[in-house]
């Protein structure tokens, strides 16, 4: 399958700071594509560059045959583009912020009537259409958001942190609408610091930290970056510094990390580890609340290459 999405070398600097470091990928056509990272890895900046909103200061990006630095007005007309922060009108009706947007990409008539009806089963939301913006809740208005980013029936589609600060019920929708999206013959570039989302959606990964792509692949590729590692998670009654370094000094731990009162171990030997992991906590007077052992995730990756959680 042909390359849809082509990255070389894509970079940009704001004065002193280096927001993206020469990030190079490709996606290929009709595939779910996860850019993973932390708050300020630079994917927001990612997808500003890649949608033409801002220019690189090197490298360039290919879509659809169209460079983002030499024909942008080619590139926005196969792309979609779902921003982080919602951007629709709140005195205006659901119907009337995608007719808006509907015809700022061409649609008229009946083909835009259609088009809009079609948005509107898509985000679930057909018998809210005539509802002003402003009185929807926070979920409501991010699948409008992509709504409005789809009316067109774009080639690609950039979602940059879609289900920020939404509830369960709207984010499984979100989920299941890129799903759907993508089974349509749509390419989708994803955002997100939620692992557990490019876990379950996307064919490939890049994580980003720092403006540089630190590792990418599928799942089972990154995976592989801690091959033959196990993952313990100790849940604790409260976790000292002191419990964490005691941990750390454990033969066969080769990372250890605490969020809030959860301590996390990668090792590839935990069946050996979890007898002296439970004395140590318990020498420290540590009180276990709960313990599991899983396959490595994401998280475990990035913790793993960086030597931090993906959510500091």
């Amino acid at each position: 399958m042909s390359d849809i999405v082509q990255v070389h070398g894509l970079g940009k600097k704001f004065g002193d700071l280096v927001a993206v470091d020469g990030v190079t990928f490709d996606i290929s056509e009709g595939e779910i594509f996860g850019l993973l990272g932390p708050n300020g890895a630079g994917k927001t900046t990612m997808i500003s560059m890649l949608s033409c909103l801002i220019s690189p200061t090197e490298g360039d990006a290919i879509i659809d045959g169209h460079s983002i630095s030499h024909d942008a007005a080619a590139v926005k007309a196969v792309l979609g583009v779902v921003p982080q922060e919602v951007a629709l009108y709140p005195t205006l009706s659901a119907r009337e912020n995608l007719a808006f947007w509907g015809r700022m990409y061409g649609l008229r008539g009946n083909t835009l009537s259609a088009a809009i009806d079609d948005a509107l089963d898509l985000a679930g939301l057909a018998d809210r259409a005539h509802d002003r913006v402003e009185r929807y809740s926070g979920g409501m208005k991010r699948r409008i958001n992509i709504a409005a980013g789809v009316l067109h029936h774009p080639r690609v589609l950039l979602m940059d942190e879609p289900t920020v600060g939404i509830d369960p019920q709207s984010r499984n929708h979100i989920l299941e609408t890129v799903k759907s999206l993508n089974a349509q013959g749509m390419t989708v570039l994803y955002t997100s610091h939620y692992m557990e989302e490019v876990e379950y959606l996307c064919d490939r990964i890049a994580i980003m930290d720092h403006g540089r792509v630190i590792a990418m692949g599928t799942l089972d590729d990154l995976r592989d970056v801690v091959g033959g590692m196990d993952v313990i998670e100790v849940r604790l009654a409260e976790a000292s510094d002191a419990v964490i370094e005691r941990v750390a000094g454990i033969e066969g731990v080769k990372r250890v990390d605490r969020v809030d009162d959860t301590v996390q171990v990668l090792t590839p030997s935990s069946g050996s580890l979890l007898g002296e992991l439970v004395v140590t906590l318990e020498s420290e007077g540590a009180h276990v609340t709960s313990l599991s052992v899983t396959e490595p995730d994401l998280e475990s990756v990035f913790l793993h290459l960086t030597g931090k959680s993906l959510r500091d």
